[in-house]
């Protein structure tokens, strides 16, 4: 790890050249390309993307194998992270669709929530969901409830999404043992628990600022219903009339968090053992805690609790599985072309020539890490690199004698940089809009406004925690 810190600073020093100049000339124009190919010209968005990524490439200088190399390797990262889990998400989502449960969790929380407490019931429970979970997970996971709890509440779709969608974002960027705030943690030497606790400090008030508080605006920027589907999950109708006995909001509710339970037990397990690989419950529980492992072993209970404890048979569950496929196969390709072009950004050297311009600005440390997070974000559509080299680049500039509370408040601000305005090189983006059928427009009045919102909150709450502690 101090080898990636050495390398990460020895990458952003020097002086600024007329060649980073040029990176950030050529980011800007792939940038404007994808937007405009599928805002003016109703271009695909995978179409886009890979426009988009040759441009840049060209444009910074970078060779034409280089360009389809980096291209092809973030798409294949990618996919090879988010794919195999939206697909195992897909399978879970159209047995709890098919089955009635999912229909048996929206009656319940709408008969006790009521539509005024929805929007803070959701966000509640997608802070739960999100405790060891990706995003990306969550939203395959909660996103045939989202839909469903639109479409029954009759409320707008952004008054039931947003309030998910910011406690998804937000405890990934803050929240450890997601990778982004742990990478900060260890390059900046932050205790663990003290950050972890700040996080949450942090995070309740921001998910509520931009969660359900902000839905209310979001939802009359942007009027619109819930999909008919969404992910794989037919939502236009309720449980399929084959189901002879629909589970039970309490068998429901365990199938969907047992994905959940068995991430967050590894987290803990990591936590507890730390790097002893000698602890056969330790060793049990990383491997059934990785996510395509806990996803594929809910798709397995979900086959009985939502499969044969309905009434179906092997054909019936087998024919359900496959069906939620199709669907999905262009959310697939257009998430993997953002991870493409995110990968091109970074393999010009974008995020490097950010850096540069960070290292003698003279600013205080907490606004620097924040600024770097967000502007190598804002460059490479991803949360994680950003945090990984704004991280590895503030490191060697924090002050000897720092305090554990103040190296906690730096991770954090790190963090919350990483989160801020989500766009076309971000594979998040293409997945919001595709999952829930907005356009380009649609996801850039929402989606982005509220990670931006994300952003700039929880840093405020950084900010404030800083000049307390």
């Amino acid at each position: 790890m101090r080898d990636t810190l050495v390398l990460a600073a020895s990458k952003t020093s020097g002086p600024w050249t007329t060649h980073d100049t040029r990176l950030i000339i050529a980011a800007v124009a792939g940038i404007a390309l994808v937007v405009l190919l599928i805002a003016a010209f109703s271009v695909h968005p995978f179409l886009a993307l890979v426009a988009g990524s040759a441009l840049t490439g060209f444009a910074a200088g970078v060779g034409s194998a280089d360009i389809i190399s980096n291209f092809e390797d973030g798409v294949g990262s990618t996919l090879m992270e988010v794919g195999l889990l939206i697909a195992l998400g897909a399978m879970l989502g159209k047995l709890l669709a098919e089955s009635g449960g999912a229909d048996k969790v929206v009656d319940t929380l709408v008969d006790r929530s009521g539509p005024r407490l929805l929007p803070w019931t959701i966000g509640l429970v997608a802070v739960i969901v999100a405790l060891p979970m990706f995003f990306e997970i969550g939203l395959v996971l909660m996103l045939p409830v989202i839909v469903l709890v639109t479409k029954k509440s009759g409320l707008p779709l952004m008054r039931v999404a947003i309030p998910a969608l910011a406690g998804l974002s937000a405890l990934h960027g803050l929240i450890p043992p997601h990778p982004g705030p742990l990478i900060a943690i260890g390059f900046l030497h932050a205790q663990l628990g003290i950050t972890l606790a700040f996080g949450i400090v942090v995070a309740i008030p921001t998910v509520i600022i931009c969660g359900p508080l902000f839905s209310i605006v979001a939802a009359r920027w942007v009027p619109v219903e819930g999909p008919e589907s969404a992910g794989g999950v037919d939502t236009s109708r309720a449980a399929s009339g084959d189901v002879a006995r629909p589970p039970s909001f309490g068998v429901t509710l365990a199938t969907i968090l047992f994905p959940v339970v068995l991430m967050l037990a590894k987290a803990l397990a990591d936590i507890v053992w730390d790097s002893d690989m000698t602890q056969p419950v330790r060793v049990v529980l990383d491997f059934v805690g990785e996510p395509l492992v806990a996803l594929f072993l809910a798709v397995v209970l979900a086959s009985v609790t939502f499969g044969y404890a309905v009434g179906f048979d092997s054909r019936q569950i087998s024919d359900r599985i496959g069906a939620s496929l199709p669907p999905i196969a262009g959310i697939l390709l257009i998430v993997g072309a953002g991870g493409g072009f995110k990968q091109t950004l970074i393999g010009a050297g974008v995020g490097d020539t950010i850096g540069k311009a960070a290292n003698d600005s003279g600013v205080s440390i907490l606004v620097i890490a924040w600024l770097l997070a967000a502007a190598i974000r804002l460059a490479t559509g991803s949360a994680t690199v950003a945090t990984t080299t704004a991280a590895g680049i503030i490191a060697p500039l924090v002050a000897h004698g720092q305090s554990d509370s103040h190296l906690a408040l730096i991770a954090l601000a790190v963090g919350t940089g990483s989160l801020i305005f989500s766009h076309v090189n971000d594979a998040g983006f293409w997945l919001v809009n595709q999952s829930f059928k907005l356009t380009v427009g649609q996801t850039f009045k929402t989606w982005s406004v509220m990670e931006t919102l994300l952003s700039v909150v929880g840093f405020g709450f950084v900010s404030l925690l800083w000049v307390v502690v």
